[in-house]
């Protein structure tokens, strides 16, 4: 497989002026340019440059492209901080530069909302915006991008992969090589990801772009249990830049893995400080739950609740999240529903396994099995250690203890540190393995 690796990886622009200069006092901050790769910037590069947009529009409020690019700046803005009040505001400006410049000429406002989709997980319609944006505009790099997640969160696979070769064609870059890495992933190809990272990350130009490669590249030996390699890469991206909080959670999760608890709190506790998201309010609860913190595991727990209502408030869908969250550690009826109602939306590996665990903690082994069969098994050669560990619960719940033992064993053998708490229930059920359990 070819990948146009060695075509022009630099990113474009981020803004009118020398970085160095933007950050001295007394300096304006700099306007970003459009179509800018906002997704790579610092998050202090990503605050000037809103900055410079809010000012620059309030001289020159019929820009629409200037609209776009704010837009797009607030929805990654809001992914990075966790704020989803900030998706209301992207909205807004979308609609305001598509009023002021119609959607048959106005990719950006379109590949904007399409990536606005994708982060409040609407992926049906991020498909829809970034195929209109693409029909203006076919070498738009965020549509392009979108396009690609939009299908991967679809469960469409094979799509993802003719998307992907697609975008390659026509807008090789870091983002399109992240995304053309994880289509390799899902495809069981982790030697071809990490070769496509690796190529990436020699050709990275900016701070942003190695931090950002560098913890793809850490999350991926990550979940293949090679803790030294995943931190070496998280050390790269924080050398890179020391507040990108990726990397820093990722390496919070690598030092958990390893058992060195008090540095796995001190990352951790970092990110949710300044990083609030269920997944990372989680993965430090299970971590101080495993460490005997039980109060304060549940009072990390209760604030994914708080976080959840907010987000659904600002119009993200949360159903994939809270249901795993729900099933391990609060309402599992609610997780139920929201398994459901995630799996009617989009069919992935990843709905199939939390509805096929949403039933399992709901006594519904039955009904779980062939969804836990789905999520080992739609994506060919894929290979997760929690869904691993999932199917081996149910399994065990059904009383098939040989399917059970082979399914913990390779989740432990894959990603051995894959979950504080799992890891902990799956060599308790390998050490006294369980015969049926009642079902509902």
């Amino acid at each position: 497989m070819a990948v146009a690796l060695a075509v022009g990886l630099t990113a474009t622009s981020v803004a009118i002026g020398a970085e160095g200069d933007s950050e001295r006092p007394g300096r304006a901050a700099p306007v970003l340019a459009a179509d800018v790769p906002v997704e790579r910037l610092t998050s202090g590069g990503l605050a000037q440059g809103i900055e410079g947009l809010q000012k620059h529009l309030k001289a020159q409020p019929k820009d629409a492209i200037g609209w776009a690019t704010l837009g797009a700046a607030y929805v990654e803005q809001a992914r990075t901080s966790g704020d989803p009040t900030r998706y209301p505001q992207a909205e807004k400006s979308f609609e305001r530069s598509l009023k002021l410049r119609p959607a048959d000429e106005n990719d950006a406002a379109l590949a904007g909302r399409a990536a606005l989709a994708a982060a409040r997980h609407d992926f049906g319609t991020a498909l829809v915006q970034a195929d209109r944006a693409l029909r203006v505009n076919p070498y738009s790099e965020r549509a392009l991008a979108s396009r690609v997640d939009a299908l991967v969160e679809l469960g469409r696979y094979d799509e993802a992969q003719r998307a992907v070769r697609l975008a390659d064609r026509r807008r090789p870059g870091i983002p399109v090589f992240t995304r053309y890495a994880y289509v390799l992933e899902l495809r069981g190809d982790t030697k071809g990801a990490r070769r496509v990272l690796l190529r990436a990350l020699d050709s990275a130009s900016t701070t942003a772009d190695v931090a950002y490669v560098a913890t793809a590249l850490g999350q991926l030996a990550w979940s293949q249990g090679q803790y030294k390699t995943a931190l070496d890469h998280y050390a790269t991206a924080l050398r890179a830049d020391p507040e990108y909080l990726p990397a820093l959670e990722g390496r919070g999760r690598t030092h958990a893995a390893q058992g060195s608890t008090k540095r796995a709190l001190a990352d951790l506790e970092e990110v949710v400080r300044r990083y609030p998201l269920p997944g990372q309010l989680a993965a430090l609860g299970e971590l101080r739950e495993a460490d005997g913190q039980r109060k304060q595991a549940k009072e990390q727990y209760a604030l994914v609740g708080t976080w959840t209502r907010l987000a659904r408030a600002n119009g993200v869908t949360t159903d994939l999240e809270s249901a795993l969250i729900e099933a391990d550690h609060g309402d599992v009826r609610e997780a139920l529903r929201s398994a459901r109602a995630e799996w009617a939306r989009r069919r992935s590996v990843h709905t199939a396994d939390a509805l096929a665990w949403a039933l399992h903690a709901n006594g519904k082994d039955r009904e779980a099995l062939p969804y836990a069969k789905k999520a080992t098994a739609d994506a060919p050669g894929y290979r997760n250690a929690s869904f691993l560990f999932h199917r081996g619960m149910i399994e065990r719940a059904l009383g098939d203890d040989g399917a059970a033992r082979r399914d913990l064993r390779a989740a432990l053998e894959l990603n051995p540190g894959f979950s504080p708490t799992g890891v902990r229930e799956a060599k308790s059920a390998l050490a006294e393995p369980s015969g049926r359990r009642g079902e509902s």
